[in-house]
């Protein structure tokens, strides 16, 4: 055989065998590909146009969010409930409110809400705005009366000067307290993930468990059906199949059989950091959250979501999903308390 016949043909071998080596990153991808552009972070935060973001805002936010005195009785403040040491929650089962009594529902995160629709468990504000004075001024749970709040502000001149920075030339209203706490609020969103790294081209990110993880969450542990896009949620509300007597989306929206019971989709970022869980903390670690699904919820009821059946998860892809979702888990900077005007 020529030279020339023997090159032609080692070259054509070496071209067959390329796939063969390329397979496994060409499998890893092929399993993302699917959701990637579902999964990625957006570039910007999104602000009301009739508030944009502006420095000022943010620390007046900031600084009312950490104030105490937003409170009938001095002591209880947003961070209170949403406490950045504990993603944004209170590691209770159900929040506390004034006197130390007993809330109804556990203390959802605030986290990445500036893409939120409708706010609170059973969605009853339709933004941000709307939500912030909701705990401050109810009985049972700041319990400072809106005339009460304005007349405070308004005696402490360092808040005088923190609004005229953020709003020039305009009042201090209950409109602008809403709009400044919602602007800060915005601002807290979940750093990148190991997931994030993964999605970007990462392998090493996460572990093959984990990987397995995502398959099955994505398939046939039905979680995307709810738990989409890249906070994990859908915004929507379902019931899922907790045991209790509140009717969550319900209360609002008496007439619809399908929200009786029925509470918003949580976001999963950082959900590794807010046991326990469930809108009433039933659940107290993210091995029962899996288990709860897996049999399909523990209320059965017309209204239950029709995604919500008996998985039938092994063991091992119970774990793997478990695993999953720690890889949601972002390592944020530390968050700094405003020094507060007196």
């Amino acid at each position: 055989m020529c030279a020339a016949h023997s090159s032609t043909r080692v070259a054509f071998f070496v071209f067959l065998l390329i796939p063969f080596f390329a397979a496994p990153a060409a499998r890893a991808a092929s399993e993302k590909s699917p959701y990637l552009k579902s999964y990625q972070r957006p570039k910007d935060i999104p602000y009301p146009s009739a508030t944009p973001y502006s420095k000022s805002r943010e620390l007046l936010g900031k600084t009312l969010f950490f104030d105490p005195r937003l409170s009938g009785s001095n002591w209880i403040s947003c961070a209170t409930c949403h406490n950045p040491a504990l993603s944004w929650g209170d590691g209770l089962g159900k929040g506390i409110g004034v006197g130390m009594k007993t809330l109804g529902r556990r203390t959802p995160t605030i986290l990445n809400l500036a893409w939120g629709e409708l706010m609170f468990w059973d969605g009853r504000a339709d933004s941000l705005e709307a939500q912030a004075l909701g705990p401050v001024t109810a009985a049972g749970e700041m319990n400072l009366p809106p005339g009460q709040l304005l007349n405070k502000l308004e005696s402490i001149p360092g808040y005088t000067q923190l609004f005229q920075a953020a709003f020039p030339g305009e009042s201090i209203t209950e409109a602008n307290v809403a709009r400044a706490i919602a602007t800060y609020e915005r601002t807290i969103i979940s750093g990148e993930a190991p997931f994030d790294r993964w999605v970007k081209g990462d392998e090493s990110a996460i572990s093959g468990t984990a990987k397995k993880g995502f398959a099955l969450f994505n398939e046939k542990a039905l979680c995307s059906k709810c738990h989409s896009g890249w906070r994990f949620t859908d915004e929507g509300f379902y019931d899922i199949g907790v045991d209790d007597e509140d009717l969550g989306r319900g209360q609002v929206l008496a007439e619809i059989e399908s929200l009786q019971h029925a509470f918003k989709t949580p976001t999963l970022r950082n959900v590794a950091q807010r046991a326990p869980y469930l809108h009433n903390g039933s659940e107290q670690s993210l091995v029962e959250v899996i288990a709860f699904y897996n049999q399909g919820g523990k209320a059965h009821r017309a209204s239950v979501s029709e995604h919500i059946k008996p998985l039938h998860l092994s063991a091992d892809e119970q774990a793997a999903l478990v695993e999953f979702l720690k890889t949601l888990t972002s390592q944020d900077p530390a968050v700094t308390i405003p020094i507060l005007p007196r």
